[in-house]
């Protein structure tokens, strides 16, 4: 490993995980104290720049063997790690290696310290490089990453974590090794290596890897060996027979087949894995027609732009420039016009992101999601992207490697949302825009500092007389000086005006420049008090020009608490009917006072919103702001509570719902695929109406919308967003001191935490739901309880409780009447029969449930049902008919948009083909299951990913449960 440029190697520590754990200061070797303190410090860097809470690090180290006083032994080797990691640093001083947060311990060993990151860089390059046809680069990059492994991991060490982690990583460095023997091979006798003897040893030591079966013939076949390289492949026939009772794969089959045919084809290059083309990504906004000005400013960034293909900082270092400056101050326009001017010195794409930094919703894009959609950018197919985040801005930062790309980060809120988005690449360059000056970008990153001010007269001039006309503006020079002085000389300000201007060609410039003297009060852009950004005059004097109506609109908006909003929800806070309310936002648009987006909703601009604001709390007495929030939050409730009925129809935990007011009524929807996507267009903006409604005081309503969100959130796998939801939910049922409210909303907090995984809290909340259903005296409820109880017990794998718990809830089905549950508690004793091995007993349970669901029409309970069909016939091997049920559950949880279902069924589905020695379908259904695995970000995807990995290796093995 090497220490970066900048750091000083005297106290910098490098670690080592790729072996014994070791760590220098410079050249000497530091002492890490005993076993138990070096097992923390490993768990610790291998979860590095991310807190680990203390349960998790608990965990982590000791597994279910969790000492007496575990907490107090955690917080000793973490005192002595700091001891070990910082012996100069002052025993009371805060550390600055491994400190606390308020989500748990935090190290950051810092960039090129820490060797598994390393092996993930130089992989990630290798890819890179390889989408580039580089295959020499590609060599050397996986050369040096596997000359990082000194043996297995933390070798000699042990805790539940670090044995998870060594098999995994174990795994991932094979598929490396393979990648390089194949790379190798393609290279020929270039590199001068024995990979007879290589690739010999590896099958040895990996009999039951067919791709290493394949590349020992390869390299036989290349030294001139035919006869071997055949018999190497009758060997490994042999082995595969009467170890697992298949014959070998297709990979390993057409080597064989094209060695016996002498295909030419083998003598260039090796059979290789298509490594996802790395395009040229063009995502810059339009430049902005007609703009001035800001001649200085550009001059600056052209300073280090040279005649050169490529920009050239100081000691090869990336450039980065951090456009700061007050809102609406242009910052976005000139860094968009500047890159559009240099463009061609970025052959190799230029990429942009809106981080929404400032954006009043709290919306703010994560890094992690930036980087996701940079290299969706760079063409990186999904199933290449990692999970993890650190790999995946290893895999970014090698993709930009020796490549010269221009990155716009646009809104940027301060330098941590933007580190990890910066390049590694002296030859690639950033630009960054904020509010703020991004000080410690410039500190740690060397960013240089760009700070734009406000126009000058003269741009300011150019500014008007481009948008409205050059013989205009020279046709009225005081009223020109007026405007532009009451503007404040801000392009945002300037912008509005003559937009206005420019939509009324027979207003005189004099009339407009005295509306601006007399219009009102200034609005400041920044909490700063800057006088020269005041722009409220502005927008007071074009909230003035409006018809009345559309004036107490925008006021009313300046309420709702989303990022956008469709038309109905508008027409629902403002109390008017839609066709109305459309007539008013398109006035509104027109001065621009909205913007319309491509998918026919509007927004804000977030200066407009905050004005928009201040004039419903000035102008709009209280009561008329309550009432406006409480009919946006009834638009939303009943609307949702519409939608939800048509993703599931019949529910175990129904609700009453409080009455809406008139005049609203909500939206009603005509099929199951209209509510489906009218939750995708609205599902940000009901979660913030709830927050709003739990907010004011409407706990009522804020529990019942997100009852009816529960469907939508979990089809769509949204659960961190539901933990949050819920949680709100069961905060206001509290509050509005009802029983119902309570246990529904314990109950649907339990289910996103069993999507989670939180078992415990999930167990708890299930708990909290039956106790309040009892106290109720509702037998439904009580059914819903025990059936979240028998789900929670197959999640666990404990199957004789969980079969107590579906019976209970038959018991207590039956008793409710309520047939539709009858049949889920039906499909649920099937399922966990079968689980037991009663799989005669396990059919005519689900058959039943069949039955009653079809009666019913509930489609996802079919599509339940007929997955559980699926696994009881695999168990019977009965493979077709097993196959055909889960082509029934698959078909309908495609059509209802269930991808959690659909991605379970698919696992299920590829165990079935692996089990029928089809190890191709399997490996189809597994990858369809995996894309939808990684969109919904499950933890599942690491399971699937390793069946895929390990197919060629292992064979058919043991179905895990599901």
């Amino acid at each position: 490993m090497t220490v970066p440029a900048g750091r000083d190697t005297r106290t910098a520590l490098r670690f080592q995980l790729l072996g014994p754990l070791r760590a220098w200061r410079g050249t000497a070797e530091v002492d890490l104290g005993p076993m138990q303190q070096r097992v923390v410090l490993a768990v610790l860097l291998l979860h590095a720049d991310r807190p680990l809470s203390r349960d998790r690090l608990v965990d982590a180290v000791w597994g279910r063997a969790v000492p007496a006083r575990a907490t107090n032994l955690l917080q000793r080797h973490v005192s002595g790690l700091r001891r070990v990691l910082e012996p100069e640093r002052p025993p009371r001083a805060p550390s600055g290696l491994l400190t606390w947060t308020e989500a748990g311990y935090l190290l950051t060993p810092g960039p090129g310290l820490l060797d598994v990151r390393d092996f993930d860089r130089l992989v990630g390059r290798a890819h890179a490089a390889r989408g580039r046809g580089d295959a020499a680069v590609v060599a050397d990059a996986l050369h040096r990453a596997l000359g990082l492994w000194h043996g297995r991991l933390c070798e000699g060490m042990a805790s539940p974590f670090l044995d998870a982690e060594r098999e995994r990583l174990a795994q991932r460095r094979l598929d490396v090794l393979e990648e390089r023997v194949e790379i190798d091979l393609a290279l020929g006798d270039d590199l001068g290596m024995d990979l007879v003897g290589e690739t010999r040893q590896l099958t040895d030591d990996h009999p039951l890897r067919e791709g290493l079966h394949a590349l020992h013939m390869l390299a036989l076949h290349r030294a001139g060996r035919q006869a071997e390289a055949l018999a190497a492949f009758g060997a490994a026939r042999r082995l595969l027979r009467e170890e697992l009772g298949v014959e070998p794969g297709r990979r390993l089959r057409q080597v064989h087949a094209r060695i016996l045919a002498v295909d030419p084809g083998l003598d260039t290059a090796p059979p290789r894995r298509t490594p996802g083309r790395i395009v040229t990504p063009a995502q810059l906004p339009h430049a902005a027609a007609g703009f001035v000005g800001r001649e200085e400013a550009l001059d600056r960034l052209n300073v280090f732009l040279p005649a050169g293909p490529a920009p050239a900082g100081p000691s090869g270092t990336v450039v980065i420039w951090a456009i700061a400056g007050t809102a609406g101050v242009g910052k976005t326009a000139l860094a968009v016009h500047w890159a559009h001017q240099v463009r061609d010195r970025f052959p190799d794409g230029q990429l942009y992101v809106n981080l929404r930094g400032f954006d009043p919703s709290d919306r703010a894009v994560r890094p992690d999601e930036a980087i996701r959609g940079f290299l969706d950018a760079l063409g990186v197919p999904r199933e290449r992207i990692p999970l993890d985040q650190d790999s995946r801005t290893g895999l970014y930062r090698s993709l930009l490697a020796d490549r010269r790309v221009l990155i716009l980060l646009d809104n940027a809120a301060d330098a941590d949302q933007v580190r990890r988005l910066l390049p590694g690449s002296p030859d690639c360059l950033c630009l960054v825009t904020s509010r703020n000056r991004l000080t410690g970008l410039m500190v740690t990153d060397a960013a240089r500092p760009l700070g734009l001010g406000l126009m000058s007269r003269a741009e300011a001039e150019d500014l008007l007389s481009n948008r409205i006309g050059v013989g205009r503006v020279a046709a009225a020079p005081d009223a020109v000086a007026d405007i532009v002085a009451s503007c404040a000389r801000l392009p945002l300000a300037l912008a509005v005006v003559a937009a206005h201007a420019a939509a009324h060609p027979q207003l005189p410039l004099d009339v407009i420049a005295k509306e601006l003297h007399t219009c009102g009060s200034a609005l400041d852009l920044l909490d700063g008090g800057d006088d020269t950004t005041d722009v409220r005059k502005v927008f007071s004097w074009s909230c003035r020009g409006l018809s009345p109506q559309a004036a107490r609109l925008f006021r009313l908006l300046g309420l709702h608490p989303g990022r956008d909003f469709g038309a109905a929800a508008v027409a629902g806070l403002a109390g008017l009917p839609p066709e109305g309310v459309r007539t008013l936002l398109a006035e509104l648009t027109e001065s621009h006072l909205l913007t319309r987006s491509g998918s026919g909703r509007w927004e804000f601009h977030d200066l407009l919103r905050s004005y928009a604001g201040e004039l419903a709390h000035a102008h709009e007495p209280p009561p008329e702001r309550e009432a406006a929030v409480r009919r946006l939050v009834d638009h939303s409730l009943h609307s949702a509570y519409r939608a939800s009925l048509h993703l599931v129809p019949v529910r175990d935990d129904p609700i009453t719902l409080t009455p809406a007011r008139p005049p609203v009524t909500g939206e009603r929807f005509d099929s199951h695929e209209a509510a489906l996507s009218w939750f995708g267009e609205e599902i940000a903006a009901l979660i913030a109406v709830q927050r709003l409604a739990s907010a004011a005081g409407l706990d009522t309503q804020a529990w019942q919308l997100a009852w009816t969100l529960r469907p939508y959130l979990d089809r769509r796998g949204h659960w961190q967003d539901a933990e949050t939801v819920y949680g709100r939910a069961v905060e206001s049922a509290r509050r509005a001191e009802s029983l119902p409210g309570r246990a529904v909303s314990h109950g649907c907090l339990a289910i996103a935490y069993m999507r989670l995984s939180r078992y415990e809290d999930a167990d708890t909340h299930i708990r909290h739901a039956a106790d309040l259903y009892e106290r109720l005296g509702d037998p439904l409820g009580q059914a819903h309880s025990h059936r979240m109880l028998a789900w929670l017990g197959d999640l666990r794998g404990e199957y004789e409780p969980a079969l107590l718990h579906a019976r209970l809830a038959l018991d207590f089905f039956r008793t409710a009447g309520h047939r539709s549950g009858q049949a889920r508690a039906l499909n649920a004793l099937g399922w966990f029969c079968s689980r037991l091995g009663r799989h005669q007993e396990a059919l005519v349970h689900c058959r039943q449930a069949l039955a009653l669901h079809e009666e019913a029409g509930d489609g996802f309970a079919q599509a339940d049902t007929w997955d559980s069909l699926g696994h009881v016939h695999q168990d019977l091997r009965r493979f077709d008919r097993a196959a055909d049920c889960y082509g029934r559950a698959l078909a309908i949880y495609r059509e209802i948009g269930d991808r959690y279902n659909e991605a379970d069924t698919l696992c299920a589905l590829g165990d079935l083909r692996r089990e029928e020695g089809d190890p191709a379908g399997a490996a189809r259904a597994w990858r369809r299951a995996l894309d939808l695995l990684e969109e919904l970000g499950h933890h599942k995807a690491t399971e699937i990913r390793a069946r895929l990995a390990a197919q060629t290796e292992s064979g058919p093995l043991e179905r895990p449960a599901t």
